[in-house]
């Protein structure tokens, strides 16, 4: 059916005349700020940042940063230790969409679960420092003894220079870019700078208020979708849109995640581009 049948298009009206939605809170957890580009990696642990799906495992549920649990099959979550873990639902470089389905899955299917690998990165409220949580995680997965349990790996990296080698190195492999952890940082949530970002292009997420219908090649479809940060900032994205999403639009109230190239003097993101909804149930 085309967004530009009658109900749809009248739908598509009204959502941006009266659906305002309230920005969803991300759960407890430690949320990353952006690296300067001539950052000095020295007291950080740098890791690759994975294109996966956040996953929270609190020794009995497995849950996404909404809260909510992830339907995972039970020989999943039964082989997972019995110690909270924080980290990523991924099955390889380029399969974000096919990981969203498989984790969106209401009936778990095994076979497509036997693909995906919980990559763990932190321990949730675990004393000492990083370094040394790290070294915990390290023995809590080889302990572990399961498949699809990964300890996410981090080095030290000497200089600048060093880092945006393996930065190019990561991309160019169809990676999305590399995580900083300050080495010395206890636990802690929250956007923070003792975790840092960095990517050939900066992202962040907001949230769905409204739509702008499409002109031109576009007319009958979505044209921009118009978004509100967690700042109370808003604007549009129109560009990064796939047909199937001009089609069938994000929802409002739907977290979205966009590419941005800096921010302009009054602090909106430059050529912002929509790149996935945020899946969290």
């Amino acid at each position: 059916m085309k967004f530009n049948n009658v109900l749809i298009y009248l739908t598509f009206i009204l959502w941006t005349l009266i659906g305002v939605a309230p920005i969803a809170q991300a759960s407890d957890v430690l949320l990353a700020e952006i690296a300067a580009k001539n950052i000095n990696p020295s007291g950080y642990l740098v890791s690759e940042k994975l294109d996966g799906v956040r996953a929270i495992w609190d020794g009995t549920h497995l849950k996404f940063r909404s809260g909510n649990c992830v339907p995972a099959p039970a020989w999943f979550t039964d082989a997972l230790p019995k110690t909270p873990l924080d980290g990523e639902l991924w099955i390889a470089h380029g399969q974000f969409e096919a990981l969203s389905g498989i984790v969106r899955t209401l009936s778990p299917v095994n076979k497509d679960w036997q693909r995906v690998r919980f990559e763990v990165y932190e321990l949730p409220n675990a004393p000492g420092t990083f370094r040394e949580r790290y070294q915990q995680l390290r023995q809590i997965v080889t302990r572990a003894h399961f498949a699809q349990l990964h300890l996410v790996e981090q080095r030290v990296v000497g200089t600048n220079a060093e880092l945006r080698a393996w930065l190019n190195i990561v991309v160019n492999d169809g990676g999305e870019g590399l995580m900083l952890h300050l080495a010395s940082a206890p636990y802690q949530t929250g956007r923070s700078e003792a975790l840092l970002k960095l990517k050939p292009v900066d992202d962040a997420e907001a949230t769905v208020l409204g739509y702008r219908p499409g002109k031109g090649k576009f007319t009958g479809m979505l044209g921009s979708l118009e978004v509100i940060t967690p700042a109370g900032l808003r604007f549009r994205i129109g560009t990064g849109l796939k047909n199937t999403d001009r089609l069938h639009p994000p929802a409002i109230g739907a977290q979205v995640t966009y590419s941005y190239r800096g921010l302009t003097k009054n602090g909106v993101p430059r050529f912002a581009s929509f790149l996935r909804v945020r899946i969290d149930p």
